[in-house]
């Protein structure tokens, strides 16, 4: 192999080396703002006009002033955590609503259990669904070990 072969290898696949990060319409950022900030506990790192950046531990997202509206009928974004069931009393206290959901698994006070999702990281995952202010579905998840 040639010293160019890993070059051309990662010129092949550009986004193999990139970083993932989500984008959300909002048709209204201080609605928006409100919701993640008092919802959720999120504070934009960067704020600008027709858009706001949120950073979390492993990643970011962003939210901006779209006239669109997503279709809310798939998991848009999610957050993998540690303790699901902490987070979600947390939000609930909040005031977060979280969506029923028809999947195949068990669901226990609102958490649903998916064997074999994810097997990368587990056996499955135990999940929760819930919309923000502009109507998109968001997911939090904890892998079944």
């Amino acid at each position: 192999m040639g010293p160019t072969a890993g070059r051309r290898e990662t010129a092949a696949r550009p986004l193999a080396n990139g970083r993932v990060a989500t984008r959300l319409p909002a048709q209204d950022l201080h609605r928006a703002r409100a919701f993640y900030a008092e919802k959720l506990g999120l504070e934009p790192a960067e704020e600008r006009p027709g858009g706001l950046l949120y950073r979390c531990a492993e990643g970011t997202f962003a939210l901006f002033a779209s006239t669109g509206a997503p279709s809310g009928t798939h998991t848009q974004m999610g957050w993998d955590v540690d303790d699901i069931d902490a987070t979600v009393a947390d939000l609930r206290s909040r005031g977060v609503e979280f969506e029923d959901v028809n999947l195949p698994g068990h669901t226990v006070d609102g958490i649903t259990t998916v064997s074999g999702n994810y097997p990368s990281t587990g056996t499955g995952e135990r999940a929760v669904w819930f919309r923000d202010s502009e109507g998109n579905m968001l997911g939090i998840g904890q892998a079944v070990r």
